[in-house]
């Protein structure tokens, strides 16, 4: 076993203010026409928002900027650019095929009561935390030791003093049950600046570091400060970076596309073999080919040893009414990942 680490980031982190966006226009769609087509990319920052995709769909057409207000506030300057679907495209999804290519990776384990890696748990669960205190922009990151004990903690979070953030975050720690006799040592970007000063150069190497906005306070945030790009914290919507991910994106596509609605029912295969085999760690693997319905590899490996999957329907049909996915759902998704939240795919 090795050193595990992953992070997690708020809902208002620009990366994640455009899936949430993403997924509202698909929302919206999916709200009044079930068959939309939808396909919606955002791209935000410093006071401008650019939405393009392609979307076909019977339903009225959306109020896209009012959705951008609404998640990421009124001084936001909209752009949209929106075309129909590709005609060759639409022609190998009408008949059932995939809507494209790809690789879909599913994965649990019995690490958790979310079938989740450890570290993927702890770093949300302590985002969700200091985010209930401090609603801005921020991050999360925890890394374990090989055998499992924490070893480091990473919080910097917009609009609060790295003392109340500090505060914060020791309480975690503390209804976590994560110390276990460790002492913890804070570093503060005054520690970091001078660690001489504050005699932390011989810390004990069993002792909990804790990083507490290791660059400074800071205040400016969300897409005041960085731009943001749906489809880019794909290891945070997964299952972090110790699980290999297929490279799709998920947020702004309809169930149509593979990327998601095969992606959610690998997790599902994962989850029943899990549970079926009282196995430690499940992994699937399912691929397609665009306008085509079967996969073409449908492999799950249940600790360690590989097989073919049975007794699921897995064309894109298939998959979209067993999973009932064509219900607007998907904001709620594009928050803090995509597993272990108790949807349909994860029970």
């Amino acid at each position: 076993m090795f050193y595990r680490t992953a992070e997690s980031v708020s809902p208002k982190h620009p990366d994640k203010l455009c899936d949430q966006i993403s997924d509202a226009i698909l929302d919206a769609y999916l709200k009044e026409d079930p068959n939309a087509r939808v396909a919606a990319e955002t791209c935000g920052g410093h006071g401008v928002v650019f939405v393009t995709g392609e979307i076909t769909s019977k339903a009225p057409e959306v109020d896209i900027p009012a959705i951008v207000h609404r998640i990421a506030g009124d001084n936001i300057e909209v752009h949209t650019k929106i075309v129909k679907q590709s005609p060759e495209i639409a022609s190998g999804v009408d008949t059932g095929g995939a809507g494209d290519q790809g690789i879909m990776i599913g994965y649990a384990c019995d690490e958790t009561d979310e079938m989740l890696p450890l570290e993927v748990v702890l770093s949300r669960r302590l985002n969700q935390f200091v985010y209930e205190q401090f609603p801005y922009d921020g991050k999360t990151q925890v890394t374990l030791r090989p055998d499992g004990s924490l070893d480091s903690v990473v919080a910097s979070f917009q609009n609060t003093s790295s003392e109340e953030l500090g505060k914060t975050v020791s309480v975690w720690l503390d209804q976590e049950g994560l110390i276990n006799n460790h002492n913890v040592t804070y570093y503060y970007k005054e520690t970091l600046d001078s660690p001489e000063k504050l005699g932390l150069l011989n810390q004990n190497e069993n002792d909990i570091r804790v990083y507490i906005n290791p660059a400074g306070d800071w205040h400016q945030g969300g897409f005041d400060a960085d731009t943001g790009l749906t489809g880019r914290k794909l290891i945070v919507d997964n299952y972090g970076p110790r699980v290999a991910i297929g490279g799709g994106c998920y947020s702004g596509k309809d169930p149509s596309k593979v990327d998601r609605s095969a992606a959610y029912m690998a997790r599902k295969i994962a989850v029943d073999y899990l549970n079926k085999r009282k196995a430690h760690e499940v992994l699937v693997r399912l691929a397609y080919a665009i306008g085509y319905a079967e996969p073409l590899e449908q492999t799950v490996i249940v600790d360690g040893k590989p097989e073919t999957i049975e007794g699921y329907d897995l064309t894109p049909r298939g998959i979209i009414e067993f999973l009932d996915l064509k219900r607007p759902i998907y904001e709620e998704t594009a928050r803090y990942g995509h597993y272990g939240h108790g949807w349909d795919w994860d029970k």
